[in-house]
């Protein structure tokens, strides 16, 4: 039995592969799809959160493996103060994974990269902080990538990471309240999806997904993580001319994004295209929030099946 015959049936992170599921019903045997896209989340998200992508691209007969970075999901790690819902504590108890870092976050992709058939046409797909660990995992494998998606994400390529483009002007406007604690102290960036306060909830809701209502937001919620480590949004996560360089390219800008501001996105784009403008980025708008996944599903996955 070949390597990609046995992804067809596995699953990883809780998502099955999408060729496991059919696009309609039909009585004649449909041929394994060669195109598999692994999908990777953001910040406090898991695999969960790509379930309505996953299915949508399924149905167009791709392969998808949605995945849970370390610290996250089936692998989240959490500081007894949020479980106890201890809020002062919360502000200041370290992360049970303050030392994962960018390489553990890219190691977590390209294990998976590794595993899937060298025949397959491989699309990255990497949502908002992951575009950091998109781009150090495409860096790595870059030979084996068809395309790298960027939702919303980060685009480290004239500063080195996240925390050095959030004290742009272009990120003027984008909401921050949700954060809580001392990152020196917790090691990690801190939120409090369990917390009892309505406003904050609704802070966190017009954060990430204000396009959609609370009872759609509820579960999304549900699945989240507190931490997001620093190691693994403070290091130099900038692609490299002979790898990452000429991979290509999409990005999906959100139009309603109050998390990272459509300002800041078109900055990123902007710097990539100039400093390689024969690997120019295929762009794509959606009117959504900071998370497509749960608003705009199906048209999110329109694009990646478009592939460009």
């Amino acid at each position: 039995m070949k390597r990609r015959d046995v992804l067809a049936g596995m699953t990883i992170g809780g998502i099955t592969l999408g060729s496991a599921v059919p696009a309609q019903a039909s009585s004649a045997p449909r041929e394994p799809s060669r195109r598999i896209f692994v999908l990777v989340h953001g910040a406090w998200h898991n695999a969960l959160h790509w379930n309505a992508v996953a299915l949508a691209l399924a149905r167009q007969g791709a392969s998808v493996i949605a995945i849970d970075l370390p610290g996250h999901g089936l692998k989240a790690k959490f500081p007894r103060s949020y479980l106890a819902q201890d809020t002062e504590a919360l502000l200041s108890e370290p992360s049970p994974s303050k030392g994962e870092t960018l390489d553990d976050y890219a190691h977590a992709v390209t294990d998976v990269i590794d595993a899937i058939d060298e025949s397959a046409d491989v699309t990255l797909v990497g949502h908002s902080m992951s575009g950091l660990v998109v781009t150090r995992a495409g860096d790595l494998r870059a030979d084996r990538l068809q395309r790298i998606v960027y939702v919303t994400a980060y685009v480290p390529v004239i500063f080195p990471n996240s925390l050095a483009y959030i004290g742009l002007p272009e990120n003027e406007g984008a909401r921050s309240a949700v954060f809580i604690g001392n990152p020196d102290l917790t090691g990690a960036v801190r939120i409090n999806p369990r917390s009892t306060d309505a406003a904050y909830i609704e802070e966190m809701r017009a954060t990430f997904f204000n396009d959609l209502g609370f009872d759609e937001f509820a579960p999304h919620l549900n699945a989240l993580t507190p931490d997001l480590p620093l190691g693994a949004v403070n290091g130099d996560a900038r692609g490299t001319a002979a790898h990452w360089g000429r991979v290509p390219r999409s990005y999906v800008r959100c139009t309603l994004d109050q998390a990272i501001p459509p300002a800041l996105q078109d900055r990123m784009i902007r710097e990539a295209d100039a400093a390689y403008p024969d690997n120019r980025f295929a762009v794509h708008s959606l009117e959504s929030g900071h998370s497509p996944f749960a608003s705009k599903a199906d048209a999110l996955a329109a694009i990646l099946i478009a592939g460009a």
